[in-house]
């Protein structure tokens, strides 16, 4: 799914339609170093069977995420494109 760079959308700071840039957003990053991760890993690992918590399915499509970064005031709103798709959002190259 193509994107354009540029969008002229309404920002909330500036209170009027500017134009934004478009950045694909790409999630947070876990810590793998905190407790709670280290925990799930150390049930998760062994011969104990099915654990609590453990993924029974992955998703065959996601909300894709923009964050539009307005040029006035470099505010950044993220916004969800369309609605699921499976096709990874590309910024269009003109």
């Amino acid at each position: 799914m193509k994107i354009v760079k540029e969008i002229r959308t309404f920002c909330p700071r500036c209170n009027k339609h500017t134009t934004h840039i478009v950045k694909v957003y790409a999630g947070k990053q876990e810590s793998g170093l905190s407790m709670g991760t280290r925990r799930r890993m150390r049930k998760l690992k062994g011969y104990i069977g099915k654990v609590k918590g453990q993924a029974t399915r992955i998703k065959a499509s996601k909300r894709q995420k923009v964050l539009l970064e307005c040029k006035e005031c470099k505010y950044m709103v993220e916004r969800v494109i369309g609605t699921r798709t499976k096709k990874k959002l590309e910024i269009k190259t003109q």
